[in-house]
């Protein structure tokens, strides 16, 4: 019997909650509670009378019950310092810690020497993007990015304009697709890095990886590409697509927070100057006591991804659609925003027009869903995503981001479709806007007078 499952009496006699659906995002589905039912949830002011289903997961992804399996020795009884080299508790440690690098690795084509464990993509984005320019400081003082990346990308490279570097900042299609031939163009004799996401963690476009690396190979530029939300739910090969740096997370694929790590090349080498310094863990470049069980979960997360992606892949895209087709034969005046053509089938961002997103949110209290980044999900600007893809500021306030994933079912996507169709024409019944546009008025061609 698996080891979560042998200690489920011991949390049910401490009381503490155990989830109704192991293998759902939800326990059931949630509706408004009336003030006197007793099972009702409250948090942040909203009362419902169940946890809602979880559509959210390019925010974070419910972790693999055999992910668990693999962790709870690690905390139970296997807990020695792996970096211990005088007894068992260590060396067992450290071998956990090797077969979970070497796992990962094989995930993404790389050698197992080439993985260096961190606290997540956040961390691997600045090691990445700081750590190559300044190394490389003396001959090196261009980056290029592009403006949908990762809001902790932009950050670093802001940062590196202080220190005086010089950054481009590309402009992508409507589609959320890199032009190649801009990006051929931008790269400079002094540029020290391109950076490009994979996939994109609001419109899950996925960017032309294969392409960009070898434009970056022909220039003798290195590549970073911060694939958080593409491992193990695209196929990643380092070596084919010319990858040099690549930032990856454990609890986008099913693993557990606090873990992620940085893939960088060996051959032909690419250095970088270490963010943080210490004990010298990690060759160096990252400093600090390996979390053990959280490093052996996300070895195992990797390797059921290995095994399930393309099973996964199928049942996500079937998800999609069914998700897409429901609203849209009830509701008009929807926009995709991103590619359908190159794109993650797991994110689904949907504009609904004349419909005002936060309102959208907070009318969705059974379902967990999103407007955009959970990163910066708390700025009342709209998203600076989709305002790069040209989307209208109107528009890109009414945005709203679907996440499907390995557990979510049917029915939850039935529901989820229920839902959002109900609460975009309960919107729409109170909105003039929609009211006009359906009697034919061109709504830019009305000049707004100000009081």
């Amino acid at each position: 019997m698996a080891l979560s499952r042998r200690l489920l009496p011991l949390f049910l006699r401490r009381g503490a909650p155990v989830p109704a659906r192991a293998l759902s995002t939800a326990a059931a589905p949630a509706a408004v509670a009336s003030e006197d039912d007793e099972e009702a949830i409250t948090v942040k002011g909203v009362r419902i009378s169940g946890r809602p289903l979880y559509m959210d997961m390019q925010a974070t992804t419910p972790v693999d019950p055999r992910v668990l399996d693999a962790m709870l020795p690690f905390y139970l009884s296997r807990y020695g310092n792996p970096h211990s080299r005088t007894h068992l508790y260590g060396w067992e440690s450290d071998a956990a810690v090797e077969d979970a690098r070497a796992r990962v690795a094989s995930l993404v084509g790389a050698d197992p020497r080439e993985i260096f464990f961190t606290s997540g993509a956040t961390e691997c984005n600045n090691i990445a993007v700081k750590g190559v320019m300044r190394f490389y400081r003396e001959r090196r003082r261009h980056v290029i990015t592009t403006q949908t990346e990762h809001k902790c990308v932009l950050d670093s490279c802001r940062y590196l304009q202080q220190e005086g570097f010089e950054v481009t900042y590309l402009p992508v299609r409507k589609d959320g697709l890199v032009d190649l031939a801009q990006l051929e163009d931008a790269i400079r004799p002094d540029t020290g890095l391109v950076s490009v996401m994979a996939v994109n963690n609001e419109i899950g476009v996925v960017q032309p990886l294969e392409e960009i690396g070898r434009i970056c190979k022909e220039k003798g530029v290195p590549f970073h590409t911060d694939a958080a939300q593409a491992l193990g739910k695209i196929p990643i090969d380092v070596n084919r697509m010319g990858i040099g740096l690549m930032s990856l997370s454990g609890h986008k694929i099913y693993g557990p927070k606090g873990v992620g790590a940085l893939y960088l090349r060996r051959r032909p080498r690419i250095r970088v100057e270490p963010q943080m310094n210490g004990g010298g863990q990690e060759r160096g470049i990252r400093s600090g006591t390996v979390p053990t069980p959280l490093v052996v979960g996300f070895g195992a997360a990797c390797e059921i991804a290995a095994q399930e992606m393309d099973y996964d892949h199928r049942c996500v895209s079937a998800l999609q659609q069914r998700l897409l087709d429901g609203i849209r034969a009830q509701v008009d005046d929807i926009v995709i925003n991103g590619s359908m053509e190159h794109r993650y089938p797991g994110n689904l961002n949907l504009s609904f027009a004349y419909v005002e997103g936060e309102s959208l949110l907070m009318g969705l209290k059974e379902v967990a869903v999103s407007s955009g980044s959970a990163c910066t999900s708390a700025s009342l600007e709209p998203s600076y995503v989709l305002r790069a893809l040209g989307v209208e500021e109107d528009m890109a306030h009414t945005s709203i981001r679907f996440g499907i994933g390995r557990f979510t079912t049917e029915e939850e996507v039935d529901r989820a479709i229920e839902l959002t169709v109900h609460q975009v024409k309960k919107l729409r019944d109170m909105s003039p806007l929609y009211e006009m546009a359906k009697a034919g008025i061109d709504l830019k061609s009305i000049e707004w007078s100000q009081h």
